[in-house]
């Protein structure tokens, strides 16, 4: 345990930050599994508003730095290609 005072902040500052993150995560994940199951049952409208969401979430994930820009980029072009199998 630190013994200095700004470093015992640093470490509460940390945690909270981890928090945080991991929360953004676990709701990017979870709106890719939704925009997975609406691609699986073949509802392409649910599909495509659902995309959205999972497009707006990655975005935000790398503009908070959560994320890094080529990884989104990866993950929407993925869920791109299935969006469009579904709608051709």
């Amino acid at each position: 345990m630190p013994n200095i005072k700004s470093a015992k902040k640093r470490v509460l500052v940390i945690q909270k930050k981890t928090l945080i993150n991991q929360m953004h995560k676990t709701a990017l994940k979870t709106a890719i599994k939704k925009f997975d199951e609406a691609v699986e049952s073949k509802n392409v409208d649910e599909a495509k508003v659902l995309f959205n969401d999972a497009a707006r979430k990655l975005d935000k994930s790398v503009k908070q730095g959560i994320l890094h820009k080529n990884n989104a980029a990866r993950k929407k072009s993925q869920l791109a290609l299935k969006l469009a199998k579904i709608d051709a």
